[in-house]
């Protein structure tokens, strides 16, 4: 089993940065990823990671803005949000895959466990 507790969500201006982070218990080391839903949208595919550390992947919305990375031995996954607009208001959910599973996908059906998700607002 794995938990996820994400943080660092908060109200910030129109290009600011911030950073998200999502801490693990449990068996860590499968792919990571990040997504968010909009109010009245759908949940959609921010950003993933592999396992291995080595493959990343964005949506071409946030691509050039976003990093994510993590840090196995704190068991935390981060995203580094540079240049945000108001469009990336959202609540903003880490997700793990199973064991077995180091790749990333862009699929949520992929992805096992889920955190309870942490609000990121950005004002004009």
């Amino acid at each position: 089993q794995v938990q996820l507790v994400e943080s660092g969500g908060r109200l910030v201006q129109a290009g600011a940065s911030l950073r998200l982070s999502c801490a693990a218990s449990g068996r860590t080391f499968s792919a990571m990823g990040w997504f968010r839903q909009a109010p009245g949208k759908e949940r959609e595919f921010v950003a993933a990671l592999s396992g291995s550390g080595y493959s990343t992947d964005y949506a071409d919305s946030v691509k050039g803005r976003f990093t994510i990375s993590r840090d196995n031995a704190k068991k935390t996954v981060y995203l580094q949000m540079n240049s945000l607009k108001p469009e990336d208001t959202a609540v903003y959910y880490c997700a793990a895959r199973g064991a077995a599973s180091m790749s990333t996908s862009r699929m949520m059906g992929r992805y096992d466990y889920w955190g309870q998700g942490t609000q990121v607002t950005v004002s004009s």
